[in-house]
C-alpha cells in the first residue's frame, strides 16, 4: 500500500491554487457560445437597443454631425469696414472723419454718438476735480506737495484753493487746466446715427481644403452703391444700417447712444464642401457684448485730445470724452468634406456599439431573470484539450452541473 502524501499547510495550498489559476488564465482560450433563449420580452429589449443604437449613428452621427467628413474650424479671415453718413449736434455738422475711430477701418470700429468737451486746456496750475478721491481740503495742511494720485489729473502743489464754482476747496494740481470735472459742454450726435451705413467686407480661406470665398458676390463695380443687406433678397450686399444692427441685437438705440456699448457682428461660415460653392453662404447674427445690467462695467467711452497753438506760442488742447457704439466683427466657421478615414472609423464604432444590446441582455439574464443560474450553466462550459491530458496534466474534476449537463440539456433548453 502506497504511503499517503503529506498534506500541505493551508497557506501553501492557497498559493498553489492561485498559481494554477494564473497559469490557467494565461494558457486558456475563451470563445463565445451561442444559446437561443426563447423569451419575447428579452428579445424585444435586445432588438430595441440595437435599433436605438443604429438610429443614433445613422441620424445623429452621420446626418447631423456629418462624421463621415474631414473638418477644419477657424478659417483664415480678413475684415475691412467703412462707415458713411453725416449727423448734426446742436450747432455743428459732423462727418465720418470726426465721429469714426479708428479711421482706417478694421474688425473693430467705434462710432461716436455723444461727446463731453473740455475746451482751451493749457499747462498750468488749477483746482483738482472734486470727483477725485480725497481731493477736497480745508487748508494747505490737507494737501501734500508732490503727491501724485493715479486717478487724478496732475501733481499736487501743496496749496488748498477755491473750486471753480461754489464754496468748496480742493487741492491745487499742476496739470492741463481747467481739468475735466463733469460740467463740460455736452453734444449729442445720435440724432441721425441710425441711418449711418457700415460696409463689412469679409474674405475667408480654409487652407486644408484650399477653399476661399468672400461675402460680396457681384462683379459689378457700382453694385455696392445701390444695395443694402437683406438676408432673403440680397445676402451678398454687406452694407448694414447702424439702426438695423442695434435693433437686431435687441437694444434701444437712444439709450445705447447716450451711454455707449459694444455690439458684436458675428459672421458664420459653415460650409459643406461636398456640395457646390453656392451653398457656402455667410450667416450674420448680432448681439451686445458688454454687460448691459452691470453698472460698473456697462457702456463704452474713451478720451482723446485735439492740440493747437495760440499766437504760435501757447500749446492748447481740447479734451473730448466720447461715448459711442463699438462694432466688433467676429468670424467663425467650419468646413467639412468627405474622407474615407473618419468614415471607416465611425462605421467600425457603430458596428461595435450594436453589440451593447447583447451585453445588456446577458447582464439581465445573469442578474434579474428567475432562471439565471440555469442560463449561467448553459452559457459557460470548460473543455480540456486531449493534448494537455497526454502531456500529463490532470483533468479537472467536473462540477456537478457539468456531470449532469447531458441529462439536463433537453429539460434546460425547454425551460429557457
Amino acid at each position: 500500500m502506497a504511503a499517503a502524501q503529506p498534506r500541505l499547510p493551508a497557506g501553501a495550498a492557497m498559493v498553489r491554487r492561485l498559481a494554477r489559476g494564473c497559469w490557467s488564465a494565461f494558457w486558456d482560450y475563451e470563445t463565445p457560445k451561442v444559446i437561443v433563449v426563447r423569451n419575447r420580452r428579452l428579445g424585444f429589449v435586445h432588438r430595441m437597443v440595437q435599433l436605438l443604437i443604429l438610429l443614433y449613428f445613422v441620424w445623429y452621427v452621420f446626418i447631423v454631425q456629418k462624421s463621415y467628413q474631414d473638418s477644419e474650424t477657424g478659417p483664415e479671415s480678413s475684415i475691412i469696414t467703412k462707415v458713411k453718413g453725416i449727423t448734426m449736434s446742436e450747432d455743428k455738422v459732423w462727418d465720418v472723419e470726426e465721429y469714426v475711430k479708428p479711421p482706417e477701418g478694421g474688425s473693430v470700429v467705434s462710432i461716436i454718438t455723444r461727446i463731453e468737451v473740455t475746451p482751451s486746456q493749457t499747462l498750468g496750475t488749477c483746482p483738482e476735480s472734486m470727483r477725485v478721491h480725497s481731493s477736497t481740503c480745508h487748508s494747505d495742511d490737507d494737501c501734500v506737495a508732490g503727491q501724485l494720485d493715479m486717478q487724478g489729473n496732475g501733481i499736487r502743489t501743496g496749496h488748498c484753493v477755491p473750486y471753480y464754482h461754489g464754496d468748496s476747496k480742493t487741492c491745487e494740481v499742476s496739470a492741463w487746466c481747467p481739468v475735466e470735472d463733469g460740467t463740460s459742454d455736452n453734444h449729442f450726435l445720435g440724432k441721425m446715427a441710425p441711418n449711418f451705413t457700415i460696409l463689412i467686407k469679409n474674405s475667408i480661406h480654409y487652407p486644408k481644403f484650399k477653399f476661399s470665398k468672400g461675402n460680396i458676390a457681384s462683379q459689378k463695380s457700382d453694385y455696392l452703391k445701390h444695395c443694402t443687406f437683406d438676408q432673403d433678397s440680397d445676402p451678398y450686399c454687406p452694407i448694414f444700417r447702424l439702426g438695423f444692427i442695434v435693433e437686431q441685437a435687441g437694444e434701444n438705440f437712444t439709450e445705447l447712444a447716450h451711454k455707449g456699448g459694444v455690439i458684436g457682428v458675428i459672421i458664420n461660415w459653415n460650409c459643406d464642401l461636398d456640395l457646390s460653392e453656392s451653398e457656402c453662404n455667410p450667416k450674420y447674427s448680432f448681439r451686445r457684448l458688454d454687460p448691459k445690467y452691470d453698472p460698473a462695467s456697462s457702456g463704452y467711452n474713451f478720451r482723446f485730445a485735439k492740440y493747437y497753438k495760440i499766437n504760435s506760442t501757447t500749446t492748447t488742447r481740447t479734451l473730448i470724452k466720447a461715448y459711442g457704439i463699438r462694432i466688433d466683427v467676429i468670424v467663425h466657421g467650419q468646413a467639412g468634406k468627405f474622407s474615407i478615414i473618419p468614415t471607416i472609423i465611425n462605421l467600425a464604432t457603430a458596428l461595435t456599439s450594436i453589440g451593447v444590446g447583447s451585453f445588456l441582455c446577458d447582464w439581465i439574464l445573469l442578474t434579474f431573470m428567475n432562471k439565471n443560474k440555469l442560463y449561467s450553466h448553459k452559457k459557460f462550459d470548460k473543455v480540456v484539450d486531449t493534448l494537455d491530458q497526454h502531456m500529463g496534466q490532470r483533468p479537472p474534476v467536473p462540477e456537478p452541473s457539468q456531470q449532469d449537463s447531458t441529462s439536463t440539456d433537453a429539460k434546460g433548453l425547454a425551460q429557457l
